[in-house]
């Protein structure tokens, strides 16, 4: 079987960040400190893969991480003037746990109000690949959907529409099976998941899933069904060409489970993207709509008081609380080493929207650096300029705060 003379690869990062984030007085972090906010993070990932012949291989990702400053800070001044009434939600800064997942391997190593650091295993499985397929068991990431900004066929960990990198999707408990036919494809999975409130695995928190990929030309399509927590979710995909542009279609209805008073809801993205070459320079374009048939037309208010929107929320299962966006990227290649990213998003009802700037170096071939920004605008009132709700008696102003960054990656 080979497995006497096994192929062992090392790899990783040690990656470091710092951003400076400005407060709004009307903000709920202005109940506290008017700032401005000073935040840092070194994570370190080591990754090893083991290969024992042809079908058997072992993949194992470590993180070492401390994180803190004023933001951490300000939290536990928060939860201490209003025990009880704040959110995790509304606070940022929020640190990865395996409260829900099947394996606790996540162990806390230092935990003040200003600082935190902790160590996990981000990967621990083991992947059986016979002639028709896969079966892989343990701790794993898995992205499905055709979404580039926002991806609403993403059900497991997707990433938030703002965030910055995305080269690691924090892994999951589950056992993912994949079968090939022909130029087609099926996989099936499970994610066993712990009710909090018991610490037992629980089917209304738990997910088992299935998605068939279909190829015929240039054209692929892709049917999802799953039962995801405790609600029904059915997807459709599909991408293509139109001439050198690729276009991509998802489109994710919801049957809401019977214990929320929430109707079924539809979700949709739709994006093309096109490269080409300008003054000698390489530019990639993206343009993307997406709709949330779960957000709300101004009342944001009120979408923080419902329990089902609250929950997906806090499960990071929902990004937006409006209904309808548009969001684009612009990469403009200023030299082979350098280049500038433009990214917003909009809410195209409000209008409001934020901004996110990058321009990144790759100084050498281990090292890339990072500096960028968010930055929100809007008018009073609206998703990214700022809304007022309650806070216990007390009224608050939910305000996406502006800020600016730097990261520095070094790879091995």
């Amino acid at each position: 079987m080979g497995f006497s003379h096994p192929e062992v690869n090392w790899g990783g990062y040690l990656r470091t960040t710092g951003s400076i984030t400005a407060i709004d007085n009307e903000s709920i972090y202005g109940q506290v400190d008017a700032g401005p906010y000073y935040d840092g993070q070194v994570e370190l990932r080591l990754k090893n893969e083991i290969f024992m012949g042809s079908r058997w291989a072992v993949e194992t990702h470590y993180e070492l991480v401390a994180t803190g400053g004023d933001t951490r800070a300000n939290n536990s001044k928060l939860k201490s003037m209003y025990p009880g009434q704040v959110p995790d939600t509304l606070l940022a800064a929020s640190v990865i746990h395996d409260d829900q997942r099947f394996l606790s391997l996540t162990h806390s190593l230092i935990s003040e109000d200003e600082v935190v650091g902790y160590h996990r295993l981000d990967r621990l499985n083991v992947t059986y690949s016979p002639s028709w397929g896969s079966i892989r068991v343990g701790r794993q990431a898995l992205t499905w959907g055709n979404g580039m900004v926002f991806n609403p066929m993403d059900l497991f960990n997707p990433f938030a529409p703002t965030t910055i990198q995305r080269d690691y999707k924090v892994g999951d408990d589950m056992v993912l099976g994949q079968v090939y036919f022909g130029n087609h494809e099926g996989q099936v999975l499970y994610i066993p998941r712990r009710n909090p409130e018991d610490d037992n695995v629980s089917d209304d928190w738990s997910s088992y899933a299935g998605k068939v990929h279909l190829a015929r030309n240039a054209l692929e399509t892709d049917f999802l069904a799953a039962r995801h927590y405790d609600d029904d979710i059915f997807g459709w995909g599909s991408t293509g060409y139109l001439g050198d542009a690729a276009w991509r279609l998802n489109a994710v209805y919801t049957r809401v489970s019977e214990r929320y008073a929430q109707d079924d809801f539809i979700q949709a993205v739709a994006n093309i993207d096109y490269a080409w070459q300008w003054a000698g320079k390489n530019i990639y374009g993206l343009l993307e709509f997406y709709y949330n048939g779960l957000g709300r037309k101004g009342d944001y208010a009120q979408a923080l008081e419902t329990p089902y929107i609250l929950d997906r929320l806090a499960r990071g299962g929902l990004f937006s609380l409006g209904r309808y966006y548009m969001a684009g990227l612009l990469q403009i290649e200023l030299h082979p080493l350098v280049h500038n990213d433009w990214t917003w998003i909009a809410n195209v009802e409000d209008p409001s929207g934020v901004l996110l700037p990058q321009l990144i170096w790759d100084a050498t071939t281990n090292t890339q650096l990072i500096l960028g920004a968010q930055w929100h605008w809007g008018a009073d009132g609206t998703e990214h300029g700022g809304f007022n709700t309650s806070l216990g008696p007390q009224t608050i102003k939910i305000i996406h705060q502006d800020r600016i960054y730097l990261w520095l990656t070094y790879s091995f």
